[in-house]
């Protein structure tokens, strides 16, 4: 069957949207500033041999949709081959209607392959044939299929102790798309883990300091932000249940600290005030740096345990939690602007609970010296399909400004995810046509466009100054 419903107006429901979306955000380059796209990948130009490489490995997404239907295991994150894979997937694809899956599917498949078929049991192999032989060539390499969505900046997503290699190797290759990469310091604050010590001794071979101390610790963060900061990073990333606050002395965070490394059990209380005091240092550094700081709020991960201890983390058994958001965050903040050291940042919520919590938060903290320095962060995860996107952008207006929003972000694994940015764009687009239409917004398509391409855009480009981060060295 033919694709018909991915037409050049899909998504697009009146003659304003239609406008809007082709003659103003089509066409606007995308600046994707989070992402866990594989580095090593992109510096060695990997070509994938197959569409199950590429399309499906590491894709928790499909896979949760694959279990759901009943597929076996071994056919999802198992030991099947990669075109047995590819057909237990192609057999899902028509049981995810209505689910994001079947539009980002059709999309991706249209726009990376021009195929235009509908993915199902009998076009399976057709469809994984045509796919894979275009991938086999250099035309359809990991940069290639960057650089053919007119990408410009992309941010990957690295631990304080990367050497970030790869990055160096990219930006001394004369690639076109800028690949940087965000500062994302969780294991440091995972100070009631077993592998704690571990990753402190991982530490301080990274960063050459001995870490015997709180301290000792925030020094070698520190050195570590200065070496990100001279390979080009300008973004910092937390995933976090909540913000924690909970003050402490220095003396009582140094208590903390020798008490984990003697070993001894730690309250939830000790747990907080650590995490309080190191994201409070961290803070103050992203703010010296001129980074953006970014908090993804809200997962319940690994809830299943059986599974976990299968197949380990990031394998699609997380959801969102109910997690009390507003009062903790809103004394962070408020610890860092008391200090006048709150840096430009960006709140994501997986709850669509808390859409409104949020973008009544951030105008709390807009002082006035920096457009949008505040930002309710696009939908994520969870949230990142029509209607969570919707929700997002309608709590955004309501409570704050939309026209100084930095729009969207794949924050996905796979290198066949960009046309989310046009699914995003089509929803932003339909949304303010059907309010032209309505006689809610005035009949001014280049007063409305001209938002929708700063949106898609021009304030993601104005935020994060990435023209000013090439390497020195």
């Amino acid at each position: 069957m033919k694709n018909h419903f991915i037409t050049d107006n899909f998504l697009l429901q009146s003659k304003f949207a239609e406008e809007l979306y082709h003659d103003y955000a089509a066409k606007q380059p995308i600046i994707d500033y989070h992402c866990h796209l594989p580095p090593d990948q992109i510096a060695a130009d990997h070509v994938f041999e197959n569409l199950t490489q590429v399309w499906i490995n590491g894709d928790h997404y499909k896979w949760r949709a694959m279990r759901t239907v009943g597929i076996n295991e071994k056919y999802i994150t198992g030991n099947a081959g990669d075109a047995e894979k590819f057909q237990a997937w192609a057999e899902t694809v028509p049981q995810t209607l209505r689910n994001p899956l079947y539009h980002w599917t059709h999309l991706e498949l249209k726009r990376y392959f021009d195929i235009d078929l509908l993915l199902n049991k009998k076009t399976a192999q057709e469809i994984y044939q045509e796919a894979s032989t275009r991938l086999n060539s250099a035309a359809y390499s990991c940069q290639k299929l960057i650089q053919n969505m007119n990408v410009e900046v992309v941010c990957t997503t690295e631990d304080p102790t990367d050497t970030l290699e790869h990055h160096r190797k990219l930006a001394k290759s004369g690639y076109g798309v800028h690949i940087s990469t965000s500062f994302r310091p969780d294991k440091a604050l995972l100070i009631s883990h077993d592998g704690y010590k571990s990753y402190l001794r991982k530490l301080e071979k990274a960063s050459g300091l001995e870490i015997n101390s709180f301290k000792t610790l925030c020094d070698a963060l520190a050195k570590r932000v200065d070496y990100f900061h001279e390979n080009g990073c300008r973004l910092s990333d937390h995933g976090l249940s909540y913000v924690p606050y909970t003050e402490a002395s220095d003396t009582e965070i140094e208590s903390i600290f020798t008490k984990k490394e003697k070993e001894e059990q730690l309250t939830p209380v000790e747990i907080e005030k650590y995490q309080t005091a190191l994201l409070l240092f961290l803070g103050e550094q992203y703010h010296a740096k001129g980074w953006v700081q970014q908090f993804h709020l809200g997962a319940l991960r690994n809830n299943n345990s059986r599974m976990l201890h299968k197949l380990g983390p990031d394998t699609g058994w997380d959801s969102m939690g109910d997690y009390p958001q507003a009062y903790t965050l809103s004394r962070f903040l408020d610890a860092l602007d008391s200090k006048d050291k709150l840096a430009k940042t960006i709140l994501y919520n997986l709850n669509p609970s808390d859409n409104e919590v949020l973008a009544a938060m951030i105008g709390n903290f807009n002082d006035g010296t920096i457009k949008g320095k505040m930002q309710f962060g696009s939908g994520w995860w969870f949230l990142d399909q029509k209607d969570g996107i919707t929700k997002q952008l309608n709590a955004l207006s309501n409570m704050g400004l939309l026209s100084c929003f930095i729009g969207m972000l794949t924050d996905s694994r796979s290198f066949l995810s960009y046309p989310r940015h046009e699914y995003f764009r089509r929803i932003l687009c339909n949304l303010l046509g059907e309010e032209i239409e309505k006689g809610e917004l005035p009949n001014d398509v280049e007063l409305i466009g001209n938002m929708v391409m700063d949106i898609c855009y021009g304030n993601a480009k104005k935020y994060f100054d990435f023209q000013h981060n090439s390497l020195d060295n």
